[in-house]
């Protein structure tokens, strides 16, 4: 018999007016990374390991695909929790349609979960702030 997958995701979707080039910058550049998400050594190269630095600890992370404009995906292993970030960039007549799911939450990770739906809504607030100060 086959066990069914009985991890969660979390999904955030906006519909931003910048256009999938713009946001991907933001998305793949350390620096603009690092001002909307954590600190880090990322580089948008498949199989590059990386990870994120916050007060709080480390997330070990390890490029999975890249797409560029289009899509980009990420382990994100920390506390226990060995998850996914996928990131979708679809264009537009207005900007671009941007989706993050981080999946791979086990039913025993609530407290991570419930964690990352907070935290990435305010991660989100923080990157439309960084695409609205750059070109």
């Amino acid at each position: 018999m086959i066990k069914p997958d009985t991890t969660r995701s979390v999904v955030i979707e906006r519909e931003m007016p910048h256009p999938p080039e713009k946001i991907w910058r933001a998305l793949t550049q350390g620096s603009l990374i690092g001002e909307w998400l954590m600190k880090n050594d990322f580089q948008p190269v498949v199989g590059h390991r990386f990870n994120f630095r916050a007060d709080w600890g480390v997330i070990d992370c390890q490029v999975l695909a890249v797409e560029p404009n289009k899509m980009l995906s990420y382990t994100w292993a920390a506390y226990g929790l060995e998850s996914v970030v996928t990131w979708t960039l679809s264009p537009t007549s207005t900007g671009t349609h941007l989706r993050m799911e981080q999946s791979g939450f086990r039913p025993d990770q609530r407290q991570a979960y419930q964690g990352a739906k907070s935290g990435w809504r305010q991660f989100f607030a923080a990157l439309e702030q960084v695409l609205a100060r750059i070109d």
